[in-house]
């Protein structure tokens, strides 16, 4: 059987007759039927084919084909974005009066679906927490229907036990969804481990060049069939163009993701040791508390590692300003190493007593590290922290 690195790069649809070396982009809006029987055949879908881009595309399928291998899954569905792709994974399976059990550790944008939006239609959520795992029984309700988990979470880097999740659904009949984001296919596939749905945004590392956006669900076919349903009647689709460069960049997400992971884990290292720092944050750090389940059930531990210099929001707001070679944006997963203050950024919307509960401390900063060489970032960073100390 291919290494997953192969069916990166060799997982593809069926060359035309021109017969190809690279899949090419297929820029039609629609398709066109040989015979009005055929037509019939395909809208019935009694028959496989290409009928109009919002249901499907030659490259969205060789994109979701790849993302189906490496995650170790049955079938999935491409959306424009991450956030589409969530959405589309919660209101297609959930009907009015269902409740969502979650990992307090979630991306903004999830936290305001959940707490903002579909409670508009009745579906409501609780929270649990990462670190108590053991507890998370008393909090279902008869009315739960699906457990919803980020790990490694955004930004805190918190993990969930991806096997006793998996208990846990199957003890409660949930449906099991965990957003693989931060980890990718490369580095860990809740699949595995019994998720039923794994989510990704593909705009991160799947791309990895910060071009396009781009969102997946992969998992088992009984609920990607429905995910699907949704997704051609309401057109959150993939743009055939996005969804060409993101299979194009899974040919290259392992290289990748070995240089992330090397240069993070020396700048992990770096921060750990600095005077100035305090609560540096990666999976594969000895410091970091759930260590031995990181390397359970991660291969590496992934590009971000979140940190704050001693002096709050003020001294992380002058570190900002003082960086010369990194970039500062809400992004991450890009070639380049970006810095994110996530309490004035991605994680705004939520109160401070919100934020204070995910560990999103004033002075949180989060770095999503590179590919450049590392010599180069680590100098950065010194001269920001030096620049920055009053």
């Amino acid at each position: 059987m291919a290494k997953k690195e192969t069916k990166a790069i060799r997982t593809r649809v069926e060359k035309t007759p021109l017969r190809e070396h690279s899949t090419p982009l297929f820029l039609t809006s629609g398709f066109t039927f040989d015979s009005a029987e055929a037509g019939r055949a395909m809208f019935a879908e009694e028959v496989a084919g290409n009928i109009y881009s919002r249901f499907s595309n030659p490259n969205t399928s060789e994109f979701i084909d790849k993302m189906v291998e490496l995650e170790n899954a049955q079938d999935g569905v491409a959306y424009a974005t991450g956030m589409a792709a969530i959405f589309g994974v919660v209101a297609p399976l959930l009907k009015s009066a269902d409740h969502i059990l979650a990992c307090r550790s979630l991306f903004g944008s999830t936290h305001q679906i959940f707490t903002q939006i579909l409670p508009r239609w009745g579906i409501s959520c609780t929270y649990v927490d990462a670190a108590d795992q053991g507890g998370w029984d008393e909090r279902i309700q008869p009315n739960t229907r699906m457990l919803f988990i980020e790990t490694p979470s955004n930004p805190g880097l918190d993990l969930i036990d991806l096997a006793r999740a998996a208990e846990l659904s199957a003890k409660h009949d949930l449906i099991f969804v965990v957003d693989n984001t931060f980890a990718t296919p490369w580095l860990q596939n809740p699949v595995d481990f019994g998720a039923d749905l794994v989510v990704h945004s593909a705009t991160k590392y799947i791309d990895g060049q910060g071009r396009v956006l781009g969102g997946i669900a992969v998992g088992k076919k009984e609920y990607v069939r429905d995910l699907r349903f949704f997704a051609r009647q309401t057109g959150p689709s993939l743009s055939p163009f996005n969804a060409w460069l993101l299979s194009k960049s899974l040919e290259t997400l392992a290289v990748r993701l070995e240089k992330h992971c090397e240069n993070a884990m020396i700048v992990a290292e770096f921060l750990d040791r600095h005077a100035e720092v305090e609560q540096t944050r990666y999976p594969f750090l000895p410091s970091f508390p759930q260590i031995d389940l990181a390397k359970s059930q991660m291969r590496a531990a992934g590009g971000v590692i979140t940190f704050a210099a001693k002096g709050g929001y003020d001294r992380a707001a002058r570190f900002i300003d003082s960086l010369k070679m990194l970039t500062v944006s809400a992004n991450l997963g890009d070639t380049r190493t970006i810095v994110t203050h996530p309490a004035s950024t991605t994680h705004s919307k939520l109160s401070d007593e919100e934020r204070a509960a995910v560990g999103i401390s004033p002075g949180l900063l989060r770095i999503s590290v590179g590919l450049e060489n590392c010599d180069d970032i680590i100098a950065d960073l010194t001269q920001a922290l030096r620049r920055s100390k009053l």
